[in-house]
């Protein structure tokens, strides 16, 4: 008896103590995104009422709508969608494609790349910032534009710097943004999966690209999906690049370098009245910022549950 009661007690110890770390996890990574929410939909008498933390007296939407002016959202949105997303999905093949070859195929270098990947990984954009701006801004192509440019004595190299390409030239490479992390991700898993698929493929006739496009794809959307989650939500996320190589901002530049100066400019009020509006605004904006991403998170994760059970690679 006295044993069965301390099993007991352990066996509610133990849960009360999951609960607990359950309970503060959550709320370290919840508070966050509920004072975000909270805070975008209180109008000034409520943000600056010290009775009111988390229940509002009143829900005011007004701020969202005001953050949709301020921050431009339909102009930063689309620059956000057409450079960095593009370039997302651009990268997201290229890294398969290259992540297969090293995982499959005997190059001569082939161990030359791998570190060249895991170099990658390693360095941050910040650390090659300034020569990869000069080479955007003269682009060229292994000296070739250069030497024709003093035989013609003019300049011919394209300025890349303001352009899509920036971000889509080093993505179709496979060297944009943790272009190197996804490329280990790839190749780890392609190294994982059973070689007698691609063998049975190659006896039936098919390809290299055959095979990767009808067996291989198909039976990595695990790690294809991961990888898409990651590349989306990390391009949504960069403002380092699109501050430094385009002209107009994304929404997380404009988001960056929010100021008050930002609402009196777009909404015609003086500085002390949106000073009173800083912290609002900023906060709907993280709103509005965040929201696609996490709406896509959770669908990718649903998708993602589902083709480990489906995948049907065992081992």
């Amino acid at each position: 008896m006295v044993k069965d009661k301390k099993q007991v007690l352990i066996k509610i110890l133990s849960y009360i103590f999951r609960y607990v770390f359950f309970l503060s996890i959550s709320y370290i990574l919840l508070y966050p995104f509920i004072y975000i929410i909270v805070n975008s939909i209180k109008d000034l008498s409520n943000a600056y009422d010290a009775t009111v933390t988390w229940v509002p007296k009143s829900i005011y939407f007004g701020n969202i709508v005001d953050a949709f002016k301020v921050f431009d959202i339909k102009h930063t949105a689309t620059r956000t969608v057409v450079y960095e997303i593009v370039a997302s999905l651009i990268q997201f093949c290229s890294c398969a494609v290259a992540a297969y070859g090293l995982a499959r195929f005997e190059l001569k270098g082939k161990a030359l790349m791998s570190a060249l990947m895991i170099i990658n990984i390693l360095v941050p954009s910040m650390m090659i910032i300034i020569p990869s701006y000069v080479n955007y801004s003269h682009m060229d192509f292994f000296g070739v534009l250069g030497l024709i440019s003093k035989i013609v004595g003019k300049d011919i190299r394209p300025n890349l710097v303001g352009s899509p390409f920036v971000f889509y030239l080093p993505a179709l490479a496979g060297v944009g943004l943790k272009g190197g992390l996804f490329i280990y991700i790839y190749s780890q898993f392609y190294k994982g999966l059973p070689k007698e698929l691609e063998e049975a493929a190659w006896i039936d006739g098919a390809g290299a690209w055959k095979t990767f496009f009808e067996i291989v794809v198909p039976s990595s959307s695990s790690a294809t999906i991961t990888v898409l989650l990651f590349s989306i939500v990390w391009h949504w996320n960069d403002y380092y690049l699109a501050q430094m190589y385009m002209n107009e901002p994304t929404l997380s530049v404009a988001i960056n370098n929010f100021s008050v100066y930002s609402i009196t400019d777009t909404l015609g009020l003086s500085v002390e009245t949106a000073r009173y509006l800083n912290v609002p605004m900023i906060l709907s904006g993280c709103l509005l910022f965040i929201l696609p991403m996490l709406v896509f998170y959770i669908a990718v994760q649903r998708k993602f549950m589902a083709s480990i059970a489906t995948s049907g690679i065992v081992g």
